[in-house]
């Protein structure tokens, strides 16, 4: 059963490429650049998930460190605010690639949760 959130992978596809699908979290652009994993759906999808969770982590830090610049030239107490939004930011993140990593292993191809459907990078 398939709804918005999912695309289902050929089985085959998934299991012939698990490795380079949870590669694709950790080193984000080597399944492109070796062997025939680009053809693979299932890795392009991770590979998707992968990137759009690192723009989203990129897009997200460099407002809260600007904001954490601000309030430390207020008041070095103040900045202790931006510093917990700063770790919060990141564990979120955290957490998303982890649940994502998990999924690949798997052989499941579940975007992440609230970010996942944002923007498609690969087809």
């Amino acid at each position: 059963m398939s709804d918005k959130n999912e695309f289902v992978p050929d089985p085959q596809d998934a299991n012939d490429n698990k490795v380079m699908a949870i590669l694709s979290y950790l080193i984000f652009l080597v399944p492109l650049i070796t062997g025939d994993y680009k053809k693979s759906p299932f890795v392009k999808f991770h590979l998707n998930q992968s990137l759009v969770n690192a723009i989203c982590v990129i897009v997200c830090i460099i407002p809260i460190t600007i904001l954490t610049v601000i309030l430390a030239l207020i008041s070095p107490a103040l900045s202790l605010i931006g510093s917990l939004l700063l770790l919060a930011a990141a564990i979120a993140f955290a957490v998303i690639e982890i649940i994502c990593i998990i999924g690949a292993a798997k052989g499941e191809a579940k975007k992440a949760p609230l970010i996942g459907g944002l923007f498609t990078i690969f087809k």
